[in-house]
């Protein structure tokens, strides 16, 4: 999966026992087979998303696009549910956001944690090279996926190149780092719900360590 280009949709809805937003997210990286190309959202399709038209059709509070992004995983395992047609693309659901207020994906404050409803297993390999945030609770949050966007502003070669002196909005207490992982980083979330956060440029994080993967880096 590592490099796999791929995004997501969020239809959302209003829970009428909380009020919270809820989001039923649809990923097409759990498409079957993963590409050769490791394209399994052609932006030529992607472009061609009308999200209102989305909205519409499934009568929805709001849908969102998440990506393109890359995965910055090895692999990832995840159950897979119903299909949907969105424009030219298919995908499955995979989970399910907790949004608290926000209308949508896009509204999402970052460095804020969410939570996320999954059944799934992801793996960093020993000896990638990944980001890190580390926040003044004491977590640490490794880089899932590499925000791409429609119109891309750099490559994810260039970010890491860039190092942690790209972000210019970390909260205070916050650091960035990179790290030669060493061991696997292996993520089963308990209970299948994992904490999840994005930073300034829209790239996601999951959180490590107990509850969530094998390790701390």
């Amino acid at each position: 999966m590592r490099n796999m280009r791929f995004i997501e949709i969020f239809l959302a809805y209003r829970d009428p026992k909380t009020g919270e937003i809820l989001a039923e997210c649809y990923g097409t990286y759990a498409n079957p087979g993963i590409p050769a190309s490791r394209d399994s959202a052609p932006q030529a399709l992607v472009q061609g998303l009308d999200m209102k038209a989305i909205q519409k059709h499934y009568g929805v509070l709001s849908a969102s696009l998440n990506g393109p992004k890359l995965s910055t995983a090895t692999w990832w395992e995840i159950d897979a549910g119903t299909v949907r047609q969105f424009g030219g693309l298919k995908a499955p659901h995979t989970a399910q956001l907790n949004l608290g207020k926000a209308a949508n994906i896009n509204a999402v404050d970052p460095y804020v944690t969410k939570t996320i409803a999954r059944k799934s297993a992801i793996n960093w390999a020993k000896g990638t090279i990944v980001m890190l945030l580390d926040d003044p609770s004491g977590n640490t949050w490794i880089m899932k996926g590499y925000e791409l966007g429609l119109k891309p502003q750099r490559t994810y070669e260039q970010f890491m190149a860039a190092g942690p002196s790209v972000f210019k909005k970390l909260p205070p207490g916050w650091r960035a780092r990179m790290v030669t992982l060493q061991q696997d980083n292996l993520e089963v979330p308990a209970g299948g719900v994992a904490s999840i956060l994005s930073d300034e440029f829209f790239n996601v994080y999951d959180r490590t360590g107990p509850g969530m993967s094998n390790s701390k880096p």
